[in-house]
Protein backbone atom coordinates (compact mmCIF):
# COMPACT_ATOMS: atom_id res chain seq x y z
CA UNK A 1 0.00 0.00 0.00
CA UNK A 2 3.14 2.24 0.76
CA UNK A 3 6.35 2.06 -0.53
CA UNK A 4 8.75 4.18 2.18
CA UNK A 5 11.52 6.12 2.00
CA UNK A 6 14.30 8.53 3.93
CA UNK A 7 15.08 12.02 2.79
CA UNK A 8 16.53 15.18 3.66
CA UNK A 9 15.28 18.47 3.22
CA UNK A 10 16.99 22.48 3.58
CA UNK A 11 15.53 24.58 6.19
CA UNK A 12 16.23 28.65 6.50
CA UNK A 13 19.57 27.79 7.65
CA UNK A 14 20.95 25.19 5.06
CA UNK A 15 20.43 22.69 7.90
CA UNK A 16 19.25 19.37 6.37
CA UNK A 17 16.55 17.90 8.44
CA UNK A 18 15.94 14.20 7.93
CA UNK A 19 12.15 12.77 7.29
CA UNK A 20 10.42 10.03 6.50
CA UNK A 21 7.73 9.69 3.28
CA UNK A 22 5.11 6.91 3.08
CA UNK A 23 3.86 7.67 -1.34
CA UNK A 24 0.33 5.73 -1.10
CA UNK A 25 0.03 3.60 -4.34
CA UNK A 26 -3.40 5.29 -4.54
CA UNK A 27 -3.91 7.38 -7.94
CA UNK A 28 -6.16 9.79 -6.43
CA UNK A 29 -6.16 13.36 -7.60
CA UNK A 30 -5.81 15.47 -6.23
CA UNK A 31 -2.49 14.31 -4.26
CA UNK A 32 -3.69 14.46 -0.77
CA UNK A 33 -0.77 14.62 2.49
CA UNK A 34 -0.98 13.61 6.29
CA UNK A 35 2.48 15.08 8.17
CA UNK A 36 3.24 14.00 11.27
CA UNK A 37 4.81 15.69 14.30
CA UNK A 38 6.41 13.69 16.84
CA UNK A 39 6.86 14.83 21.06
CA UNK A 40 9.35 15.92 22.86
CA UNK A 41 12.13 13.61 22.97
CA UNK A 42 11.40 11.37 20.03
CA UNK A 43 11.43 10.71 16.35
CA UNK A 44 9.44 9.60 13.03
CA UNK A 45 10.14 6.37 13.73
CA UNK A 46 7.90 6.48 16.74
CA UNK A 47 5.03 8.08 14.77
CA UNK A 48 5.21 5.38 11.80
CA UNK A 49 3.09 2.95 12.89
CA UNK A 50 0.28 5.68 12.48
CA UNK A 51 0.70 5.52 8.52
CA UNK A 52 -1.35 2.20 8.59
CA UNK A 53 -3.26 1.88 12.04
CA UNK A 54 -4.92 5.79 10.43
CA UNK A 55 -6.66 3.75 7.64
CA UNK A 56 -6.44 6.60 5.26
CA UNK A 57 -4.72 5.26 2.12
CA UNK A 58 -5.35 7.69 -0.20
CA UNK A 59 -3.33 10.09 1.56
CA UNK A 60 0.98 10.33 1.74
CA UNK A 61 1.91 10.52 4.74
CA UNK A 62 5.53 12.47 6.29
CA UNK A 63 7.13 12.87 9.42
CA UNK A 64 10.07 14.61 10.44
CA UNK A 65 13.03 14.57 13.01
CA UNK A 66 13.14 17.62 14.51
CA UNK A 67 16.31 19.24 14.79
CA UNK A 68 18.22 17.57 17.93
CA UNK A 69 16.50 14.86 17.21
CA UNK A 70 16.12 11.03 15.82
CA UNK A 71 18.41 11.42 11.99
CA UNK A 72 18.57 15.11 12.26
CA UNK A 73 21.26 17.09 13.11
CA UNK A 74 21.84 19.23 16.61
CA UNK A 75 22.85 18.68 19.85
CA UNK A 76 20.28 16.09 21.36
CA UNK A 77 16.93 18.26 22.52
CA UNK A 78 18.42 21.51 21.77
CA UNK A 79 17.45 23.76 18.48
CA UNK A 80 18.93 27.60 18.26
CA UNK A 81 15.31 28.45 19.38
CA UNK A 82 11.88 27.01 19.22
CA UNK A 83 11.31 29.41 16.68
CA UNK A 84 13.51 28.02 14.47
CA UNK A 85 11.88 24.73 14.72
CA UNK A 86 8.48 26.08 13.62
CA UNK A 87 10.28 27.88 10.85
CA UNK A 88 11.67 24.24 9.92
CA UNK A 89 7.95 23.14 9.34
CA UNK A 90 7.42 26.33 6.91
CA UNK A 91 10.13 25.10 5.00
CA UNK A 92 9.44 21.48 5.49
CA UNK A 93 5.75 22.33 4.09
CA UNK A 94 7.36 24.36 0.88
CA UNK A 95 9.67 21.54 0.23
CA UNK A 96 6.57 19.50 0.18
CA UNK A 97 4.67 21.54 -2.27
CA UNK A 98 7.56 21.66 -4.29
CA UNK A 99 8.93 18.07 -4.71
CA UNK A 100 5.82 16.19 -4.45
CA UNK A 101 3.29 18.80 -6.15
CA UNK A 102 1.27 18.57 -2.93
CA UNK A 103 -0.14 22.09 -2.43
CA UNK A 104 -0.84 22.95 1.40
CA UNK A 105 -4.80 23.23 0.63
CA UNK A 106 -4.38 18.85 0.77
CA UNK A 107 -2.70 19.05 3.40
CA UNK A 108 -4.20 18.02 6.69
CA UNK A 109 -1.60 17.79 10.36
CA UNK A 110 -1.91 15.61 13.29
CA UNK A 111 0.85 16.43 15.73
CA UNK A 112 1.73 15.28 19.54
CA UNK A 113 2.57 17.35 22.91
CA UNK A 114 5.61 19.68 22.11
CA UNK A 115 5.09 18.46 18.14
CA UNK A 116 1.48 20.05 18.74
CA UNK A 117 2.80 23.17 20.26
CA UNK A 118 5.04 23.55 17.05
CA UNK A 119 2.33 23.14 14.33
CA UNK A 120 -0.07 25.46 16.48
CA UNK A 121 2.75 28.13 16.59
CA UNK A 122 3.13 27.77 12.72
CA UNK A 123 -0.58 27.73 11.89
CA UNK A 124 -0.85 30.67 13.95
CA UNK A 125 2.68 32.90 12.43
CA UNK A 126 2.14 32.09 8.88
CA UNK A 127 -1.32 31.57 8.48
CA UNK A 128 -0.81 28.08 5.85
CA UNK A 129 -4.19 27.36 4.09
CA UNK A 130 -3.95 23.61 5.55
CA UNK A 131 -7.30 21.40 5.57
CA UNK A 132 -7.27 20.03 9.52
CA UNK A 133 -5.19 20.38 12.14
CA UNK A 134 -5.46 17.30 14.89
CA UNK A 135 -3.60 18.21 17.86
CA UNK A 136 -2.74 15.50 20.84
CA UNK A 137 -1.51 16.39 23.99
CA UNK A 138 -0.55 19.91 23.39
CA UNK A 139 2.10 20.95 25.65
CA UNK A 140 0.98 24.57 26.53
CA UNK A 141 1.80 23.89 29.95
CA UNK A 142 4.24 21.02 31.37
CA UNK A 143 3.54 20.02 34.59
CA UNK A 144 7.29 20.33 36.21
CA UNK A 145 5.92 19.56 39.74
CA UNK A 146 9.19 21.22 41.50
CA UNK A 147 7.68 24.72 43.08
CA UNK A 148 8.73 27.91 40.95
CA UNK A 149 10.44 25.46 38.54
CA UNK A 150 9.84 28.15 35.68
CA UNK A 151 11.32 31.35 36.99
CA UNK A 152 13.66 29.76 38.37
CA UNK A 153 14.67 28.25 35.15
CA UNK A 154 14.68 31.53 33.56
CA UNK A 155 16.92 33.31 36.56
CA UNK A 156 19.39 30.43 35.94
CA UNK A 157 19.26 30.56 32.08
CA UNK A 158 20.22 34.71 32.30
CA UNK A 159 23.14 33.52 34.84
CA UNK A 160 24.64 30.62 33.27
CA UNK A 161 23.18 30.93 29.85
CA UNK A 162 22.10 27.58 27.67
CA UNK A 163 21.63 24.30 29.53
CA UNK A 164 20.27 20.90 29.91
CA UNK A 165 18.13 19.34 32.16
CA UNK A 166 17.05 15.58 32.03
CA UNK A 167 13.09 14.49 31.82
CA UNK A 168 11.88 13.24 34.71
CA UNK A 169 9.26 11.59 32.56
CA UNK A 170 8.88 7.55 32.66
CA UNK A 171 7.71 5.43 30.29
CA UNK A 172 5.18 4.25 32.66
CA UNK A 173 4.10 7.48 32.89
CA UNK A 174 2.91 7.71 29.16
CA UNK A 175 1.10 5.07 27.80
CA UNK A 176 -0.53 1.79 29.21
CA UNK A 177 0.95 0.00 26.26
CA UNK A 178 3.76 -2.28 27.74
CA UNK A 179 5.31 -2.99 24.26
CA UNK A 180 5.86 0.72 23.46
CA UNK A 181 6.74 1.65 26.98
CA UNK A 182 9.51 -1.08 26.70
CA UNK A 183 10.36 0.54 23.05
CA UNK A 184 10.70 3.78 24.49
CA UNK A 185 13.29 2.53 27.08
CA UNK A 186 15.30 0.86 24.80
CA UNK A 187 15.51 3.32 21.59
CA UNK A 188 18.58 5.01 21.11
CA UNK A 189 17.20 7.42 18.97
CA UNK A 190 15.18 9.07 22.28
CA UNK A 191 16.91 12.40 23.38
CA UNK A 192 16.22 12.35 27.30
CA UNK A 193 17.88 15.48 27.83
CA UNK A 194 15.89 18.69 26.55
CA UNK A 195 17.53 22.44 26.30
CA UNK A 196 16.36 24.95 28.88
CA UNK A 197 16.07 27.81 25.75
CA UNK A 198 14.11 25.24 24.08
CA UNK A 199 11.99 24.44 27.47
CA UNK A 200 11.76 27.74 28.15
CA UNK A 201 11.11 28.88 24.35
CA UNK A 202 8.30 26.17 24.22
CA UNK A 203 6.47 28.05 27.55
CA UNK A 204 6.13 31.43 25.94
CA UNK A 205 5.21 30.12 22.52
CA UNK A 206 2.42 28.09 24.69
CA UNK A 207 1.04 31.20 26.47
CA UNK A 208 0.89 33.58 22.99
CA UNK A 209 -0.50 30.65 21.18
CA UNK A 210 -3.27 30.09 24.08
CA UNK A 211 -3.74 33.84 24.52
CA UNK A 212 -4.47 34.76 20.98
CA UNK A 213 -5.97 31.37 19.20
CA UNK A 214 -8.67 33.57 18.20
CA UNK A 215 -6.09 33.97 14.68
CA UNK A 216 -5.84 30.05 14.39
CA UNK A 217 -8.73 29.87 11.30
CA UNK A 218 -8.20 25.96 10.60
CA UNK A 219 -10.49 23.21 11.43
CA UNK A 220 -9.14 22.39 14.53
CA UNK A 221 -9.42 19.12 16.49
CA UNK A 222 -7.89 18.94 20.47
CA UNK A 223 -7.55 15.76 21.95
CA UNK A 224 -6.48 15.63 25.48
CA UNK A 225 -5.33 12.67 27.91
CA UNK A 226 -7.75 12.38 30.97
CA UNK A 227 -5.15 10.79 32.77
CA UNK A 228 -2.22 13.16 31.84
CA UNK A 229 0.89 13.11 34.17
CA UNK A 230 2.80 15.33 31.72
CA UNK A 231 0.86 18.52 30.78
CA UNK A 232 -2.13 20.64 32.14
CA UNK A 233 -5.18 20.33 30.49
CA UNK A 234 -6.92 23.97 31.46
CA UNK A 235 -4.60 25.89 28.77
CA UNK A 236 -5.70 23.25 26.21
CA UNK A 237 -9.41 23.60 26.74
CA UNK A 238 -8.55 27.77 26.72
CA UNK A 239 -7.05 27.32 23.65
CA UNK A 240 -9.92 25.40 21.77
CA UNK A 241 -12.55 27.80 23.25
CA UNK A 242 -11.29 31.07 21.62
CA UNK A 243 -10.63 29.00 18.27
CA UNK A 244 -12.75 30.66 15.59
CA UNK A 245 -13.45 28.16 12.89
CA UNK A 246 -16.85 26.78 13.52
CA UNK A 247 -15.21 23.00 12.53
CA UNK A 248 -13.88 22.54 16.00
CA UNK A 249 -13.66 19.82 18.52
CA UNK A 250 -12.59 18.96 21.72
CA UNK A 251 -12.59 15.49 22.92
CA UNK A 252 -11.02 13.83 26.48
CA UNK A 253 -10.16 10.24 26.51
CA UNK A 254 -10.61 9.39 29.45
CA UNK A 255 -7.80 6.95 31.55
CA UNK A 256 -5.66 7.89 28.67
CA UNK A 257 -1.94 8.93 29.58
CA UNK A 258 0.05 11.64 27.95
CA UNK A 259 1.54 9.34 24.51
CA UNK A 260 -2.16 9.61 23.40
CA UNK A 261 -1.32 8.32 19.42
CA UNK A 262 0.73 5.44 21.42
CA UNK A 263 -1.73 4.32 24.30
CA UNK A 264 -2.90 1.48 24.61
CA UNK A 265 -6.59 1.69 23.30
CA UNK A 266 -5.41 4.42 20.30
CA UNK A 267 -7.68 3.10 17.96
CA UNK A 268 -10.33 6.07 20.13
CA UNK A 269 -8.52 8.38 19.50
CA UNK A 270 -7.85 7.67 15.53
CA UNK A 271 -10.90 6.67 14.49
CA UNK A 272 -11.79 10.66 15.74
CA UNK A 273 -8.69 11.65 13.89
CA UNK A 274 -9.59 9.74 10.59
CA UNK A 275 -13.14 11.13 10.53
CA UNK A 276 -12.25 14.53 10.98
CA UNK A 277 -9.82 14.43 8.50
CA UNK A 278 -11.96 12.69 5.99
CA UNK A 279 -15.10 15.25 6.47
CA UNK A 280 -12.34 18.67 6.11
CA UNK A 281 -11.61 17.22 2.90
CA UNK A 282 -14.95 16.25 1.92
CA UNK A 283 -15.65 19.81 0.71
CA UNK A 284 -13.18 22.45 -1.40
CA UNK A 285 -10.73 24.26 0.96
CA UNK A 286 -12.23 27.83 1.27
CA UNK A 287 -10.06 30.59 2.46
CA UNK A 288 -11.59 32.54 5.78
CA UNK A 289 -13.30 35.31 4.96
CA UNK A 290 -11.00 38.69 6.58
CA UNK A 291 -11.53 41.48 4.59
CA UNK A 292 -13.67 42.97 6.80
CA UNK A 293 -11.79 41.92 10.20
CA UNK A 294 -11.55 45.97 10.63
CA UNK A 295 -15.11 46.30 11.02
CA UNK A 296 -16.14 42.78 12.86
CA UNK A 297 -14.09 40.46 15.84
CA UNK A 298 -11.85 39.94 17.71
CA UNK A 299 -9.26 42.46 16.79
CA UNK A 300 -11.24 44.78 15.90
CA UNK A 301 -13.32 44.71 19.02
CA UNK A 302 -9.73 45.23 21.41
CA UNK A 303 -8.75 47.95 19.53
CA UNK A 304 -12.67 49.50 19.87
CA UNK A 305 -12.14 48.72 23.61
CA UNK A 306 -8.44 50.63 24.12
CA UNK A 307 -9.75 53.35 21.92
CA UNK A 308 -12.26 54.18 24.56
CA UNK A 309 -11.10 56.38 27.58
CA UNK A 310 -10.90 54.67 31.34
CA UNK A 311 -13.21 56.23 33.75
CA UNK A 312 -11.69 59.60 35.05
CA UNK A 313 -11.36 58.66 38.64
CA UNK A 314 -11.03 54.96 38.41
CA UNK A 315 -7.77 53.30 39.74
CA UNK A 316 -6.53 52.11 36.22
CA UNK A 317 -6.96 55.74 34.49
CA UNK A 318 -4.83 57.32 37.38
CA UNK A 319 -2.28 54.53 36.83
CA UNK A 320 -1.96 55.48 33.42
CA UNK A 321 -1.66 58.76 33.58
CA UNK A 322 1.44 58.48 35.87
CA UNK A 323 2.53 56.21 33.22
CA UNK A 324 2.56 59.21 31.01
CA UNK A 325 3.51 61.91 33.03
CA UNK A 326 6.82 59.84 34.09
CA UNK A 327 7.31 59.56 29.97
CA UNK A 328 7.25 63.26 29.71
CA UNK A 329 9.47 63.34 32.64
CA UNK A 330 11.93 61.30 31.66
CA UNK A 331 11.90 62.86 28.08
CA UNK A 332 13.59 66.49 29.60
CA UNK A 333 16.60 63.27 29.82
CA UNK A 334 16.20 60.78 27.14
CA UNK A 335 17.08 61.42 23.57
CA UNK A 336 14.38 58.58 22.65
CA UNK A 337 11.56 59.15 24.69
CA UNK A 338 12.01 62.97 23.68
CA UNK A 339 11.84 62.09 19.96
CA UNK A 340 9.02 59.34 21.33
CA UNK A 341 7.13 62.29 23.21
CA UNK A 342 7.90 65.55 20.30
CA UNK A 343 6.94 63.21 17.07
CA UNK A 344 5.05 60.14 17.86
CA UNK A 345 6.25 56.63 19.50
CA UNK A 346 5.11 55.95 15.40
CA UNK A 347 7.22 57.89 13.52
CA UNK A 348 9.78 57.58 11.48
CA UNK A 349 12.20 59.33 13.38
CA UNK A 350 11.45 57.25 16.47
CA UNK A 351 12.23 54.60 14.01
CA UNK A 352 15.47 55.64 12.66
CA UNK A 353 16.42 56.19 16.77
CA UNK A 354 15.68 52.23 17.50
CA UNK A 355 17.04 51.38 14.09
CA UNK A 356 20.70 53.04 15.29
CA UNK A 357 20.48 51.35 18.70
CA UNK A 358 22.89 53.79 20.74
CA UNK A 359 22.55 55.46 23.91
CA UNK A 360 22.23 58.73 22.58
CA UNK A 361 21.73 60.94 25.59
CA UNK A 362 24.11 63.11 27.04
CA UNK A 363 22.58 62.61 30.53
CA UNK A 364 23.83 59.87 32.65
CA UNK A 365 20.30 59.00 33.81
CA UNK A 366 18.85 59.87 30.14
CA UNK A 367 22.05 57.34 29.13
CA UNK A 368 20.27 54.39 31.33
CA UNK A 369 16.53 55.69 30.21
CA UNK A 370 17.87 55.41 26.40
CA UNK A 371 19.24 51.71 27.09
CA UNK A 372 16.15 50.40 28.52
CA UNK A 373 13.81 51.99 26.00
CA UNK A 374 16.10 50.35 23.23
CA UNK A 375 15.69 46.98 24.92
CA UNK A 376 11.79 47.15 24.75
CA UNK A 377 10.84 43.75 23.12
CA UNK A 378 8.54 45.48 20.93
CA UNK A 379 12.09 47.76 19.65
CA UNK A 380 14.08 44.42 19.76
CA UNK A 381 11.69 42.96 17.31
CA UNK A 382 11.35 46.23 15.21
CA UNK A 383 15.47 45.07 14.43
CA UNK A 384 14.53 41.83 13.96
CA UNK A 385 12.24 42.82 11.44
CA UNK A 386 14.73 45.15 9.79
CA UNK A 387 17.21 41.83 9.45
CA UNK A 388 14.29 39.98 7.94
CA UNK A 389 13.77 42.72 5.33
CA UNK A 390 17.49 42.72 4.44
CA UNK A 391 17.64 39.17 3.89
CA UNK A 392 14.64 38.80 1.84
CA UNK A 393 15.13 41.72 -0.01
CA UNK A 394 18.53 40.46 -1.31
CA UNK A 395 17.27 37.10 -1.78
CA UNK A 396 14.54 38.06 -4.10
CA UNK A 397 16.83 40.68 -5.90
CA UNK A 398 19.06 37.84 -6.56
CA UNK A 399 16.17 35.79 -8.29
CA UNK A 400 15.53 38.71 -10.28
CA UNK A 401 19.02 38.98 -11.31
CA UNK A 402 18.79 34.85 -11.56
CA UNK A 403 16.13 36.26 -14.42
CA UNK A 404 18.44 38.77 -15.78
CA UNK A 405 15.29 41.10 -14.84
CA UNK A 406 16.14 45.23 -13.90
CA UNK A 407 15.92 45.85 -10.71
CA UNK A 408 13.73 48.95 -9.32
CA UNK A 409 12.94 49.00 -5.97
CA UNK A 410 10.31 51.35 -4.32
CA UNK A 411 9.88 52.20 -0.94
CA UNK A 412 6.27 53.61 -0.57
CA UNK A 413 6.63 54.87 3.43
CA UNK A 414 10.28 54.44 3.80
CA UNK A 415 10.45 56.80 7.23
CA UNK A 416 14.24 58.23 7.33
CA UNK A 417 15.15 55.20 4.35
CA UNK A 418 18.06 53.99 6.77
CA UNK A 419 16.15 50.51 7.10
CA UNK A 420 16.22 49.83 3.09
CA UNK A 421 19.50 52.14 2.34
CA UNK A 422 21.38 49.59 4.88
CA UNK A 423 19.68 47.03 2.96
CA UNK A 424 20.58 48.22 -0.28
CA UNK A 425 24.51 48.94 0.74
CA UNK A 426 24.87 44.62 1.61
CA UNK A 427 24.00 44.17 -1.79
CA UNK A 428 26.65 42.58 -4.30
CA UNK A 429 25.11 44.35 -7.48
CA UNK A 430 23.52 47.96 -6.97
CA UNK A 431 20.59 47.86 -8.02
CA UNK A 432 19.17 50.43 -11.32
CA UNK A 433 17.30 52.74 -9.24
CA UNK A 434 15.80 53.72 -5.63
CA UNK A 435 12.77 54.98 -5.07
CA UNK A 436 11.72 56.37 -1.73
CA UNK A 437 9.05 57.83 -0.99
CA UNK A 438 6.92 59.27 2.44
CA UNK A 439 4.46 61.64 3.19
CA UNK A 440 6.42 63.61 5.79
CA UNK A 441 8.49 66.27 4.75
CA UNK A 442 10.71 65.91 7.64
CA UNK A 443 11.65 62.58 6.57
CA UNK A 444 11.99 62.93 2.86
CA UNK A 445 14.66 66.03 3.87
CA UNK A 446 16.19 63.53 6.35
CA UNK A 447 16.10 60.41 3.97
CA UNK A 448 17.06 62.82 1.20
CA UNK A 449 20.36 63.29 3.23
CA UNK A 450 20.91 59.85 3.69
CA UNK A 451 20.85 58.97 -0.29
CA UNK A 452 23.71 61.66 -0.61
CA UNK A 453 25.79 60.17 2.18
CA UNK A 454 25.67 56.72 0.90
CA UNK A 455 27.00 57.58 -2.52
CA UNK A 456 23.34 56.49 -4.09
CA UNK A 457 22.64 59.90 -5.33
CA UNK A 458 22.68 58.95 -9.07
CA UNK A 459 20.39 56.03 -8.67
CA UNK A 460 18.37 56.98 -5.85
CA UNK A 461 16.05 59.84 -5.47
CA UNK A 462 13.47 60.41 -1.86
CA UNK A 463 9.90 62.21 -2.96
CA UNK A 464 6.88 63.04 -0.79
CA UNK A 465 4.06 61.21 -1.45
CA UNK A 466 1.43 59.51 0.23
CA UNK A 467 1.10 55.99 0.31
CA UNK A 468 -2.08 55.61 0.60
CA UNK A 469 -3.05 57.45 -2.65
CA UNK A 470 -3.92 54.35 -5.45
CA UNK A 471 -3.10 56.97 -8.62
CA UNK A 472 -0.23 58.07 -7.27
CA UNK A 473 1.36 54.94 -6.99
CA UNK A 474 -0.58 53.42 -10.34
CA UNK A 475 1.32 55.99 -12.19
CA UNK A 476 5.14 55.07 -10.61
CA UNK A 477 7.51 55.12 -14.14
CA UNK A 478 9.60 53.03 -14.66
CA UNK A 479 7.78 50.07 -13.15
CA UNK A 480 9.21 48.61 -9.89
CA UNK A 481 10.11 45.14 -9.88
CA UNK A 482 10.48 45.12 -5.98
CA UNK A 483 7.99 47.04 -3.63
CA UNK A 484 8.92 47.31 -0.06
CA UNK A 485 5.61 48.14 2.28
CA UNK A 486 7.45 48.30 5.87
CA UNK A 487 5.66 49.06 9.32
CA UNK A 488 3.27 51.28 7.41
CA UNK A 489 -0.01 49.02 7.21
CA UNK A 490 0.34 48.17 10.72
CA UNK A 491 -0.31 51.94 11.92
CA UNK A 492 -3.84 51.57 10.50
CA UNK A 493 -6.86 50.30 11.52
CA UNK A 494 -8.72 50.54 8.29
CA UNK A 495 -8.75 48.09 5.73
CA UNK A 496 -9.79 50.07 2.77
CA UNK A 497 -6.98 52.15 2.70
CA UNK A 498 -4.91 48.84 2.52
CA UNK A 499 -6.91 47.84 -0.37
CA UNK A 500 -6.12 51.01 -1.44
CA UNK A 501 -2.61 51.11 -1.38
CA UNK A 502 -2.34 47.11 -2.49
CA UNK A 503 -4.40 48.14 -5.55
CA UNK A 504 -2.03 51.08 -5.91
CA UNK A 505 1.08 48.79 -5.64
CA UNK A 506 0.29 46.54 -7.82
CA UNK A 507 -1.15 48.63 -10.86
CA UNK A 508 2.55 49.84 -10.80
CA UNK A 509 4.36 47.06 -10.58
CA UNK A 510 5.99 44.85 -13.45
CA UNK A 511 4.27 41.39 -13.82
CA UNK A 512 6.62 39.32 -12.07
CA UNK A 513 7.68 41.38 -9.58
CA UNK A 514 8.24 40.73 -5.83
CA UNK A 515 5.78 42.72 -3.06
CA UNK A 516 7.77 42.66 0.27
CA UNK A 517 5.40 43.15 3.37
CA UNK A 518 5.63 43.59 6.78
CA UNK A 519 2.75 42.57 9.58
CA UNK A 520 2.54 42.92 12.99
CA UNK A 521 0.18 39.79 14.25
CA UNK A 522 0.58 40.34 18.10
CA UNK A 523 2.28 42.50 20.76
CA UNK A 524 2.31 41.97 24.43
CA UNK A 525 2.32 45.34 25.17
CA UNK A 526 -0.79 46.59 23.49
CA UNK A 527 -2.51 47.92 26.00
CA UNK A 528 0.54 49.82 27.05
CA UNK A 529 1.04 51.53 23.78
CA UNK A 530 -2.67 52.24 23.41
CA UNK A 531 -2.97 54.11 26.95
CA UNK A 532 0.44 55.73 27.35
CA UNK A 533 2.04 56.34 24.07
CA UNK A 534 0.90 59.11 21.56
CA UNK A 535 1.24 58.37 17.56
CA UNK A 536 2.69 60.72 14.83
CA UNK A 537 -0.90 61.59 14.14
CA UNK A 538 -1.64 64.71 15.69
CA UNK A 539 -0.76 63.42 18.88
CA UNK A 540 -3.85 60.86 19.10
CA UNK A 541 -3.40 57.87 21.30
CA UNK A 542 -1.09 55.19 19.52
CA UNK A 543 -3.95 52.46 19.38
CA UNK A 544 -2.90 49.54 17.58
CA UNK A 545 -5.63 47.01 15.50
CA UNK A 546 -3.33 43.60 15.30
CA UNK A 547 -3.81 42.20 11.92
CA UNK A 548 -3.51 38.38 12.03
CA UNK A 549 -1.18 37.15 9.32
CA UNK A 550 -4.28 35.57 7.51
CA UNK A 551 -6.43 38.79 7.53
CA UNK A 552 -2.89 40.56 6.03
CA UNK A 553 -2.32 37.40 3.43
CA UNK A 554 -6.10 37.97 2.70
CA UNK A 555 -5.61 41.36 2.01
CA UNK A 556 -2.69 41.03 -0.63
CA UNK A 557 -3.94 37.95 -2.24
CA UNK A 558 -7.24 40.32 -2.79
CA UNK A 559 -5.11 42.77 -4.73
CA UNK A 560 -3.83 39.87 -7.32
CA UNK A 561 -0.77 38.71 -5.35
CA UNK A 562 0.03 35.31 -4.18
CA UNK A 563 2.21 34.71 -1.17
CA UNK A 564 5.27 32.56 -1.78
CA UNK A 565 7.64 33.43 1.62
CA UNK A 566 7.74 34.96 5.02
CA UNK A 567 9.62 35.21 8.25
CA UNK A 568 8.95 36.31 11.48
CA UNK A 569 11.36 37.27 14.83
CA UNK A 570 12.03 35.10 17.57
CA UNK A 571 8.76 36.83 19.84
CA UNK A 572 6.36 35.96 17.37
CA UNK A 573 5.48 40.01 16.84
CA UNK A 574 6.64 41.46 12.95
CA UNK A 575 6.17 39.44 10.25
CA UNK A 576 7.83 40.13 6.99
CA UNK A 577 6.67 38.63 3.96
CA UNK A 578 6.64 37.85 0.07
CA UNK A 579 4.10 37.90 -2.52
CA UNK A 580 4.25 37.92 -6.10
CA UNK A 581 2.70 39.52 -8.96
CA UNK A 582 1.24 36.95 -10.93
Amino acid sequence: MYSTSKNTFTSFDNTEIFYQHWESSSNSVPKKAIILFHRGHEHSGRMAHLVEELQLPDYDFFAWDARGHGHSPGERGDAPSFSACVKDIQYFVQHINEKYSITTENIAVVAQSVGAVLAATWVHDYAPKIRALCLASPAFDIKLYVPFAEPGLRALNKIKGNFFIQSYVKSKMLTHDIDRAASYDSDPLIARAISVRMLLGLYDASKRIVQDSYHIYVPTQVLTSGNDFVVFQKPQREFYEKLPHPNKEFHVLEGFYHDTLGELNREIALHKIRRFILQTFKEEYVAPQLLDADKIGHSCAIAEELSSPLPKNSIKNKFWELTKQNLKFGSRFSKGLKIGEDTGYDSGSTLDFVYRNKTESKHPLGKLIDQRYLNAIGWRGIRARKQNIEHLLAKYINKLHEQKRTIRIMDIAAGHGRYILDSIQQLQKKPNSILLRDYSDLNVEAGQKLIEERGLKDIGKFIQADAFDENSLASTTPKPTVVVVSGLYELFNENSLLQQSLSGIYQAMEKGGYLIYTGQIWHPQQEFIARALTSHRQGNAWVMRLRSQAEMDALVENAGFEKIDQCIDDFGIFTVAVAKKI
